[in-house]
């Protein structure tokens, strides 16, 4: 019998009066039964981390530190175990699983880091007009107060750390929510922070249902708040709350430009390898998976063969054998629309050059040319393993056709020229230029997020501290500067 995995209520383990089962979505075997916090629970918790707010604040930096030091090197120690449990709980093949836990081992160090030279404060004189003589102000950063942190299902583990870290290195409470499909790697979280010596009250990991969210969205103690997800529920949540500090990162539709600079056959070996790995790794969930790929009327013959083989080469099946690049998708559902979304593209005339076809949840790596602007697949994040190819006759055309979305999350643009390289920095509406490779790169401590309707905001550890936190100045009177 499987035990009941226990929820987190102000930095203690709590069950409630009801349980639910999380399944694997390849085989549908039972993962884990977890606790779901009552109402009056969830009330404990957001009471506890409003309360301990001015403490929590106060705590000596070296404290938050040794507790995100603490959790890092945990992380490390039991990476395999994790790396399991994500792969079950989620379908991640188990290679990209042990890759998640080594992110989150960074994000940890990198806020135990952040958390020693934060808020350490920025002096300015005011001596500069006559009224300013003898004074001095100091800048330092205050908390604006508990975060609720919402958290999705494609990274159950980093992204909960991404909430999290940043919320103890500023010295910050924090409420996270984990994704109801996959919260075993976020509770994990839990039994790392309980090993340290932060104050009661400062984190809760609630496993509470979406319709129990909106609840939390409103609560004025919580003025903060940091969500990853979909569009539609992201701005919902913004719409609903206008007065709160919403962090949004939302969703994309990742495009890699090959220009016409990138010809040799080395660099189309390179690009088409890049991009069938990273439109299909994770089952293409993740929102800067490369989802559309513009290529140089110059190079594009000679590329999309190669992207074809090399899409045709991933391998499926158990996310459980180290072997295996691509798994399935969280859920049956999930692969049902994306089948849905391809054979509406190729019912208005897109050709299928490889893939196409569902086996439950999982959906094979698919490939597509000739795809009409004005279908789903063009117009709205796929979050499947689906890869678009088309032309552009030229530099300029590339970078328009990749403006050509209401998302804007980061592009790739794979080219040896320099210039080139600004051009795109300048030109692409997106939040993040990456040059020589796919979209998908992403370094947990580099600034992270959107335009348009890919969300607002930023993450990354000293980002989000900088969202969590506001500018309060201190004048002093009378010194002889």
């Amino acid at each position: 019998m499987t035990s009941t995995t226990a929820f987190w209520l102000a930095g203690r383990q709590a069950t409630g009066e009801d349980t639910f089962d999380v399944t694997s979505p390849w085989d549908g075997r039972l993962v884990g039964t977890v606790a779901v916090p009552t109402d009056a629970q969830v009330e404990e918790a957001v009471a506890a981390a409003h309360a301990v707010l001015d403490d929590f604040a106060a705590t000596p930096a070296h404290v938050r530190a040794a507790a995100l030091d603490h959790v890092s090197r945990r992380l490390v120690e039991r990476t395999e175990e994790i790396a399991q449990l994500i792969t079950a709980e989620n379908g991640k093949p188990l290679k990209w699983a042990r890759g998640e836990v080594g992110r989150a081992v960074s994000v940890f160090r990198f806020a135990a880091e952040e958390a020693r030279r934060f808020n350490g404060g920025e002096a300015q004189r005011l001596d500069t007009d006559a009224g300013g003589q003898g004074r001095l102000a100091l800048t330092r950063r205050f908390p604006k107060g508990v975060v609720l942190g919402i958290a999705p299902f494609n990274f159950p583990l980093n992204l909960c750390a991404h909430k999290i870290a940043p919320a103890i290195a500023a010295g910050v409470p924090i409420v996270l929510k984990p994704a109801p499909a996959t919260p075993l790697s976020g509770l994990i979280i839990g039994e790392l922070l309980a090993e340290t010596e932060l104050p009661a009250g400062s984190w809760s990991i609630l496993p509470v249902a979406n319709d129990k969210m909106a609840a939390l969205v409103q609560d004025e103690r919580l003025p903060v708040i940091s969500f990853t997800g979909s569009e539609k529920v992201g701005y919902a949540i913004m719409d609903s709350v206008p007065r709160k500090h919403c962090t949004l990162e939302l969703g994309g539709n990742g495009a890699a430009v090959v220009l016409g600079d990138y010809a040799s056959d080395a660099d189309l070996d390179w690009a088409a390898t890049r991009i069938a790995t990273f439109s299909n790794y994770q089952g293409g969930q993740s929102c800067i998976s490369v989802q559309r790929v513009i290529a140089d009327a110059s190079v594009y013959d000679r590329l999309l063969p190669r992207i074809v083989a090399a899409v045709e080469a991933q391998v499926t099946g158990d996310p459980a054998d180290a072997k295996t690049d691509v798994g399935p998708l969280v859920s049956e559902d999930a692969a049902k629309r994306v089948e849905t979304w391809v054979q509406e593209a190729v019912d208005a005339g897109a050709t299928l050059l490889a893939g196409g076809k569902r086996d439950g949840a999982s959906y094979a790596p698919t490939v597509l040319t000739g795809v009409p602007a004005d279908v789903t697949i063009s117009c709205e994040e796929v979050f499947g393993p689906v890869l678009t190819v088309q032309k552009a006759d030229d530099e300029a055309a590339a970078f328009a056709a990749v403006n050509d979305s209401k998302y804007g999350l980061q592009a790739g643009v794979f080219t040896h020229d320099l210039q080139a390289a600004f051009r795109a920095h300048r030109a692409l509406e997106v939040g993040g230029v990456v040059i020589g490779d796919v979209p998908s790169y992403r370094a947990d401590q580099m600034p992270y997020g959107g335009a348009k309707q890919s969300g607002v905001g930023r993450e990354g550890v000293k980002f989000a501290m900088d969202d969590y936190t506001y500018e309060r100045v201190l004048v002093l009177t009378g010194l002889a500067l």
